[in-house]
Formats: structure tokens, sequence, C-alpha cells
């Protein structure tokens, strides 16, 4: 029998994330610390008006690139934030979740053979995308040195002729590393330079701690090379509604239109609706949740200071990435270990490339009262780890 399946899909691993996810669903009684989704529920009034849109009857398709109501809100949304504008009707899409997002926008600008920069460690979705467009992946290393911030060095030296697209995830999973104005500013110079675009993935971008979220698309000479791609499910709590959105030049925008068009047709218009109130008026929400995070995320740094774990201070995201090469175990043995003896579930920073190796990604998107059990029985596992060396 001649064989089904795609060469190139099989030899795709499947994401480390979800082995842990899988392993703790089975486990009851296990603490979680490993997936990336607020703890928050969606707040009342955003739900209330997707429940209104359905008692309404608004079941029906809408257009291919989104309710012309959200996209307005959109382009509102980044002008204020960020002082870009962009035309509604044809710079703005609404995708079902940042990820569609990610795809589609590799699709509309990828030839086969053109190289992809990925900086590592990072989202787990942006590797296997680029292969699936026909692009060559480059991984870029960030360092620890540099709290896994690219630089205008490392980025000068991955480039080549063929080089095409640099994908900037910041703030970033799994670091919870951000890039500074200053440091943008050094990036951009370098794209500008050698003539590539940019895929800005900014879904975390309302949860930063150190001032305020800059992005690279704000810059002078930026907003034609960049494709700035946020979403609802952090910042408003609204995993499950699928819900994202992509700002892009006009030229490259409908290609990307075109390819959700026939691969989705649009995102869930229940959730559309939801997402037009949040914009209008879910700042103080944000605020909120972002307060909560930041309360736990200062909790984690201090434990981790306090068992003499090393761990960079992360300043975006929900997530901290702790060093634990000191205990001569890969990462992954390490979770393995934890999750059997303590029932405590991260994800090994191998999940998120190879240079994630020796390190740990937790997340903080749960309660401080789960977030203070959890660190006791990580506190109890590492000293018996050090007990026995």
């Amino acid at each position: 029998m001649r064989n089904p399946l795609s060469e190139k899909v099989v030899t795709i691993k499947p994401s480390g994330i979800r082995k842990f996810f899988d392993i703790v669903s089975e486990m009851k009684d296990a603490i979680s610390l490993g997936v990336g989704e607020p703890d928050f529920d969606t707040p009342w009034h955003i739900r209330d008006e997707g429940i209104y849109s359905l008692e309404k009857g608004r079941t029906f398709y809408t257009s291919n690139s989104g309710l012309k109501e959200l996209k307005t809100e959109i382009a509102n949304y980044i002008e204020r934030t960020q002082g870009l504008t962009y035309d509604a009707d044809h710079e703005v899409i609404v995708t079902v979740g940042g990820s569609e997002a990610i795809d589609i926008a590799l699709r509309a600008m990828i030839d086969e053979g053109d190289e992809v920069l990925i900086p590592q460690p990072s989202y787990v979705s942006y590797e296997p995308c680029a292969i699936l467009a026909n692009a060559r992946p480059v991984i870029i290393e960030l360092k620890e040195e540099n709290e896994f911030r690219l630089t205008a060095q490392e980025l000068r030296e991955a480039i080549t002729d063929q080089t095409k697209i640099l994908i900037l995830p910041f703030p970033n999973n799994p670091t919870g590393a951000i890039m500074e104005k200053k440091d943008l500013e050094e990036i951009a110079e370098v794209i500008r330079e050698k003539d590539i675009f940019v895929i800005s993935d900014e879904i975390y971008a309302e949860l930063t701690f150190k001032g305020k979220h800059v992005s690279i698309a704000s810059l002078p000479g930026m907003k034609e090379r960049t494709v700035l791609i946020n979403g609802f499910s952090k910042a408003y709590a609204m995993t499950g509604w699928r819900l994202g959105y992509a700002c892009a030049p006009a030229q490259i925008m409908e290609q990307m239109v075109k390819i959700h068009q026939f691969a989705i047709m649009c995102a869930p218009t229940t959730s559309q609706y939801a997402a037009v109130e949040a914009l209008r008026n879910g700042d103080d929400d944000v605020a909120t949740m972002r307060e909560a995070y930041n309360q736990r995320r200062r909790f984690l740094m201090y434990s981790f200071k306090e068992m003499g774990i090393r761990c960079f201070e992360p300043y975006g995201a929900f997530y901290v990435f702790p060093c634990i090469k000191e205990f001569g175990m890969t990462s992954e043995e390490f979770a393995e270990r934890l999750l059997a003896e303590e029932k405590v579930a991260v994800v090994p920073g191998t999940a998120f490339g190879d240079c994630g190796e020796g390190f740990l990604r937790i997340s903080y998107a749960y309660s401080l009262e789960d977030l203070k059990i959890a660190l006791e029985k990580i506190g109890a596992f590492i000293a018996r780890l050090r007990e026995k060396k």
C-alpha cells in the first residue's frame, strides 16, 4: 500500500508541552504549573456580550477578514497603545487565535527555500509552521547572560542572502524576556539594512511589568516591514474563545486573507462580538489581572532566591525560566522526577528548543495558593537532590 502520509509532517516532532499536559490530566492530585493559560474567568461583561450575540441570533458567518466593527476597534486600540495607524478594511484580519495568524503570515510571505530566523527558546509553533510553509528555519540561540533578548549582533550574524523573515517573539514564551525600545531600535537598524521582514508576535504585549510594551512596527521604517500579531487569549483570559488578529501592510494582508478565506472562512462570530466589548471596556480588567500576575511573579523570584536557584528576572508574559544545570540531569529528567516524586508538573526547557536544555518553564498563571504549595514541593525536591550530591 502506498504511504498515505506526508514525510514533511511525519518528521515534525509533537509539542513537548502537550506530553506533560497529557500526563498530568491522568493525575488528579497533581499540581500543574505547565500550561500557559490564565486562571481567571473571562470578565463577565465580555461573556455577557457573547451571550447577547447568541440571544440575538448572530450566528452567521462574518466577512472573511472579520467583523468591520471589531477590525475598527483593533485599529483604534493599536493606535492608542502604539501610535500606529492601520486601515481597518485592508490592513487588519481577525484570526482563530494568534497561532493561525502566525501560520497564514508565513504562508503568505514565503517561497520555497526562503530562510526564517527563529530566536529560541520560543513558542513551539514557529519552527513547524515555517517548515510547513516550505521555509528553512534558522535558529538563533538566545543567551541567559543577555536575559534571553535578541541582540543586533546575533541577528546580523544569522542573516544570509536567503533570509526573508525574522520572527520576533517578545514578550517571550517561555522565558518571560522582553525587548525594550533601545533593543528594538538596534534590531530595526539591521532589518532595514538587510532588507528583511518581521513577524512580531505580541500576544503578551499587555502583560509587561517593566515600562510600556513597544512594538517594533512603531519604529521608523518598520510598519511596512512588519506583521504585528496579537490576540485576546492572554490579556483578556479568552483562551477558549479562539480569537487573534494581525495587522500588516495591505500587500501582505491581501494574501493572508486569501489563505484564511480558503482554510478557515472566518473566526467564530460569537467570539468576535465579545472581543469588541473587550477592546472597548476591558482596560481595567487587563490592569487587574496584570497586577495579580506581577504579585505572583515577585513571589516566584523571591522563592527561587531563597532556594538558591538561579533565575534571571523576567518582565513579561507569565513565565519564569529557572536554571537547573547544577543538578546534572536533563530538563526532561528533572521534570519527570519532580512530577513522579512531588506531583508538580513543569515543562522542560527543551520543549522550546534545544538551547532550553538546563532550564524549566514554570507558569504563574495560577492562584497564589497553588503556587505556594507547588514551590514548597519544589523546594523539598531540590533539597533532596542537594543532599544526595
